[in-house]
């Protein structure tokens, strides 16, 4: 039994969060504007099934497919929103599944610092894949769970402010998103990615 723990349909790729996605892709790169759809599940090793029929459905394009022994996660993104839908029906069908049978999304844990230290800044710098945090601004942290959510607190919040994107880590037990900016905008941005969160809809985790 494949257990669904993340399905999340976004709309609009937000210019730093394709860039992010687009630095470390393996497969094809998204650009911003594209629609996007992010599935993860569990065992792992039921990703590369639902990669084969997302493919072979429509004309979508995978940018990310991460296969761990617990966990599987993939994207796949194209100009279309029909065909990402679409892609989407395709998954949900091969799996037997209804989009309301994902797990509900958690902010596990949430953190704000203001001012940071030019160290603490650059010990943040060594493991990020975005832009880069700088001394005294304020840095926002978001955990969660399941781990694919991070991708549409991260997209959301760059709706809503303008903050830099510093890391976005959306497999493994937990997902994280790390934003950097100024703290009015911090506020904006971190507030979008709860509401976010908070406002999909599926089953209590067990």
């Amino acid at each position: 039994m494949v257990q669904l723990r993340t399905y999340i349909f976004l709309d609009s790729l937000q210019p730093q969060f394709s860039s992010y996605v687009a630095s470390s892709a393996k497969g094809f790169m998204p650009v911003a504007g594209m629609a996007a759809l992010y599935v993860e599940v569990a065992p792992g090793m039921a990703i590369n099934e639902v990669m084969d029929v997302a493919l072979k459905a429509t004309e979508v394009r995978p940018a990310v497919m991460i296969v761990e022994r617990a966990f599987g996660l993939l994207e796949v993104h194209s100009y279309s929103q029909a065909d990402v839908r679409e892609a989407g029906r395709a998954i949900l069908g091969s799996l037997g599944l209804k989009e309301e049978e994902r797990l509900k999304p958690k902010a596990v844990a949430t953190q704000i610092i203001r001012k940071v230290d030019a160290h603490q800044a650059q010990l943040i710098n060594r493991n990020r894949r975005g832009s880069m945090l700088l001394a005294d601004q304020t840095l926002y942290i978001l955990e969660t769970d399941p781990a694919g959510y991070a991708v549409l607190a991260a997209n959301e919040a760059e709706k809503a402010a303008n903050i830099t994107l510093v890391e976005v880590r959306p497999f493994g037990r937990f997902g994280r998103l790390y934003l950097g900016g100024e703290e009015r905008d911090i506020m904006v941005g971190s507030e979008a990615a709860l509401a976010a969160i908070n406002s999909v809809s599926g089953v209590e985790a067990k």
